[in-house]
């Protein structure tokens, strides 16, 4: 965003009173699966006790954001629906008994809360939350069971990931928003929601990665790459990166990954491979694929007696674990991560200004851009898979 339309637009959002008011905004609603999302004028209703309402500048989208507009799973199914969770957008207004922010605020949504009072909030082991976490189930607001959206005619439209973020206002609970520096470009905070924050914080948080260590990653999408980029921040000696299309080769090079193997063109299997290229087997590996076959792959390419596998990729499918117990014995360990194990008010605005200091180059993630309006295009983009991220501006 320009330099000078963004003081222009805070002047202008900062003397607007909208507080305490229904504001009708334009949204992206999915009224069922696979349908286009079409824009549509929604009222979004004032936030309630410890909510935040929110006017989005930013958002992208992701392949939770592609599954759950696909309706893959029946069961979490919930239309009318605003979807998207990988967002940055500034504080119109706080509901009653916010105290950690306030209008004007520059803020990210985050999809895994953080209320500081539960009893996985209290423990430094875990960054799940026990009211908040991630809950793809959840439609509606926790205080009183309702949407804050609605149709113009007041028809309710649900919430997704507590975050709904494809709307130019949203309303999210307090431990789903996060203060950030008001210097932080909000543009590439965007990321910090979602992709980025997941893949480096597996590399930083959940597998504590040591320099001089050797990392295969098997998927090179968003998530995948960004593994490789704390990978490389980290000091990583070796990063295989493992995907069947070729053409995500050059960006991941472009965030440090030293060697790529495409599957299919390999006459053994890739454990094999990549055993023979690290003297037995990397220290870390990442499944980002969401495939039961390639979790397998990852689990045997680490190393035996100290290799660790780091669960990335949403699975589908109900099969369980390709492992067998007695192959724990060897030493390898296999453990799932979300959200990068950040705890996301306490840890990202730290996070955020290491990545404001450069520590990483996250401009490589951002490979288009296009006005709100055309975000079916950036769904498409996503689909063939020529997109990483498509910044949407509104």
């Amino acid at each position: 965003m320009d330099v000078g339309y963004h003081k222009s637009f805070e002047s202008s959002f900062e003397s607007a009173d909208t507080t305490g008011k229904v504001i009708t905004c334009k949204a992206a609603v999915a009224w069922g699966p696979g349908q286009p999302l079409v824009m549509e004028d929604v009222q979004v209703a004032p936030p309630q006790q410890m909510e935040v309402r929110v006017k989005i500048l930013f958002t992208s989208i992701c392949h939770t954001d592609l599954s759950a507009w696909k309706g893959e799973n029946e069961a979490q199914r919930a239309y009318p629906r605003i979807l998207g969770h990988e967002a940055s957008g500034i504080v119109e207004s706080v509901g009653e008994g916010v105290e950690d922010m306030k209008k004007g605020d520059h803020v990210i949504p985050i999809f895994q809360g953080q209320c500081g009072n539960c009893i996985c909030c209290r423990n430094e082991k875990t960054n799940l939350c026990q009211r908040f976490g991630v809950n793809p189930l959840k439609s509606v607001m926790v205080n009183d069971g309702k949407t804050r959206f609605s149709t113009k005619d007041g028809n309710p439209i649900f919430h997704f990931l507590n975050t709904s973020t494809f709307s130019e206002y949203t309303v999210l609970d307090s431990a789903c928003v996060v203060k950030i520096d008001f210097e932080a470009p909000l543009e590439t905070m965007s990321l910090l929601s979602c992709g980025v924050s997941t893949g480096v914080g597996a590399a930083w948080n959940v597998a504590n990665l040591q320099p001089g260590s050797t990392v295969a990653i098997f998927g090179l999408g968003a998530v995948g790459l960004a593994v490789a980029e704390g990978a490389r921040a980290r000091g990583a000696s070796k990063i295989i990166g493992v995907d069947i299309n070729p053409n995500k080769f050059a960006k991941g090079k472009a965030v440090g990954i030293t060697e790529f193997i495409n599957p299919k063109d390999l006459g053994v299997p890739v454990h094999e491979r990549i055993g023979a290229m690290t003297d037995g087997g990397v220290d870390y590996s990442f499944e980002c694929a969401g495939n039961l076959e390639v979790l397998r792959e990852a689990f045997l390419s680490t190393h035996t007696g100290w290799g660790l596998t780091v669960l990335l990729g949403i699975h589908p499918s109900p099969m369980l674990l390709p492992l067998h117990p007695m192959e724990l014995f060897n030493g390898r360990q296999i453990i799932g991560s979300i959200f990068g194990g950040f705890k996301g008010k306490t840890q990202l605005p730290k996070f955020a200004k290491q990545c404001m200091c450069g520590t990483l180059n996250l401009d490589e993630f951002i490979t288009h851009e296009l006005p709100f309006e055309k975000i079916n295009e950036a769904f498409q983009l996503l689909i063939d898979g020529k997109s990483l991220r498509c910044l949407l501006h509104l």
